[in-house]
């Protein structure tokens, strides 16, 4: 029988999971406290170390520490119910072997553990652990953890990844994770918004241009992918590239040169591509919208980001670090009720992380007497959708809030609109029409 430590305060949980891995031919030695569990491995060396993170007043982490002190051949699987990015990364820079959320499935742990022992016997090599970086990326469902693991693997690397997702999930946040925790995280991250360059123009832009290549080029102009030199360039909405454009970024993707417009010579750069997406693709390959040698190129290391509607559990977590960074930004003291976190979570967020963030926003700003109630986030919801007639007449009431949303941004329209969940030029007929423009 193979012996294997498991640390775990719950009893419940202790006793489940023991009796589970008891019956699967694990001598299973269980403890409740990290005191115990460093006590257990200063006496005796386990292959195999099962630990929940978040115990007492030490944490999975020590224990992983200490466990790889005491046998540096030791697999340290780590499980929680409140992952974040920061503890995967220490988890994944500190050796662990892997790391499940709360709550999993008895046979996935299982196979993590038969894995391990695998691994075990192939001799696998461990890299010296690093200090993990700060992150602002929020959430501890299994889907958020997954793609922390992704991240905190494949960051090291200089593999190219494509992050796929719907529009305001974060994927830009996660490009800049995997750029944070890179060898090239001193250098240069640069992202560039595909879906804006116009066809005549991704060429200069992503390449460079010599003085006098087209009308009105009076100076050398340094490209993208030569200005990010030694760090990282962020394709997003690389599905947006123009078809005839497709092959000259393959052709950079594999020789990593760049010829900027009017030069002759070719230019070697080193620089890490991350690509993102909201569009499916495999069917444009298949409809003859995208080259299929380009995606074979970015398909090397790929992330689904999930939307929020698959993520509910995230909600709660999400809301209440919005709410306390834009209660410091604007001096406000704004509090989640009860109902309006019911509210909150029950909605679809069709536009994702993003739509939520600047719901927050508003909330703070608007909330009467400073409290988000279920009341009040359904009326946020119903302003910020879609008007259907574009010249409706103003309430007092949407008056006085487009007055306070101005005020709390210092009059900046282009943030006001965001918040308010209109276009910016729907704004200034609202202003026009107030004698506000």
């Amino acid at each position: 029988m193979t012996p294997l430590l498991l640390v775990e305060d719950d009893p419940a949980v202790r006793s489940m999971v023991s009796t589970f891995l008891e019956l699967e031919g694990y001598a299973v030695d269980a403890v409740s406290s990290t005191q115990e569990a460093l006590e257990r491995l200063e006496k005796n060396s386990y292959p195999l170390v099962v630990s929940d993170i978040y115990i007492d007043g030490r944490t999975g982490i020590d224990i992983l520490h200490a466990a790889r002190r005491s046998s540096p051949d030791v697999k340290v699987v780590l499980m929680s119910a409140r992952g974040s990015m920061e503890t995967v990364m220490a988890a994944t820079q500190g050796g662990a072997y892997d790391y499940i959320a709360k709550p999993f499935e008895l046979d996935d742990l299982l196979k993590i553990l038969k894995r391990a022992e695998g691994a075990a016997e192939q001799g696998d090599e461990e890299v010296e652990p690093e200090e993990p970086l700060p992150t602002e990326m929020i959430g501890s469902s299994p889907k958020m953890v997954e793609i922390y693991k992704t991240i905190s693997r494949v960051a090291p690397t200089e593999a190219l990844v494509l992050i796929e997702g719907e529009t305001g999930t974060g994927k830009e946040l996660i490009a800049h994770m995997i750029h944070a925790n890179s060898p090239r995280a001193s250098m240069p991250f640069i992202p560039v918004d595909c879906a804006s360059l116009a066809p005549s123009l991704i060429e200069s832009e992503l390449f460079g241009a010599m003085r006098g290549a087209y009308t009105g080029a009076d100076r050398d102009r340094t490209g993208v992918f030569e200005a990010a030199n030694g760090g990282t360039v962020f394709l997003d909405e690389v599905g947006e590239i123009d078809l005839n454009f497709q092959l000259k970024l393959l052709r950079f993707l594999q020789e990593k040169e760049v010829r900027p417009l009017g030069s002759s010579r070719p230019r070697k750069v080193d620089v890490r591509i991350v690509a993102a997406t909201n569009r499916d693709l495999r069917k444009m390959v298949e409809d003859g919208k995208f080259r299929q040698d380009l995606w074979y190129r970015l398909d090397v290391v790929r992330m689904a980001v999930p939307p929020l509607r698959e993520r509910h559990g995230d909600i709660p977590l999400l809301a209440a670090a919005f709410l306390k960074r834009y209660d410091e930004r604007y001096r406000l003291d704004a509090r989640i009720t009860e109902s309006g976190m019911k509210a909150l979570c029950e909605y679809t967020w069709p536009g994702n992380v993003r739509q939520l963030q600047h719901m927050i926003e508003r909330l703070v700003i608007l909330a009467p007497g400073g409290r988000i109630t279920e009341d009040a986030v359904e009326e946020a919801i119903r302003a910020s959708s879609p008007k259907e007639e574009p010249g409706e007449t103003l309430a007092e009431a949407e008056a006085e809030q487009i007055r306070k949303v101005l005020a709390a941004t210092g009059g900046n329209k282009s943030r006001a609109a965001r918040i308010l969940g209109i276009e910016r030029k729907t704004l200034y007929r609202k202003l026009e029409r107030m004698g506000l423009a």
